[in-house]
């Protein structure tokens, strides 16, 4: 049996694909108004944080 045989025997299965947009769009675009509203300082600090140990890997 054919994997979209197992998608068309799902009641309803037109909405997986919207619902997993919508959560996509609704994630990129917090993630997108924290990056514009988040402090400097802290995007220079989280940017910088790998240079600053001495420790050599």
């Amino acid at each position: 049996m054919k994997f979209i045989n197992y998608l068309q025997s799902i009641s309803e299965v037109g909405k997986y694909p919207l619902t997993s947009l919508v959560l996509f769009f609704l994630f990129f675009a917090a993630l997108t108004i924290w990056a514009f509203k988040a402090d400097k300082k802290y995007i220079s600090n989280m940017k910088d944080m790998p240079f600053q140990g001495d420790d050599v890997v």
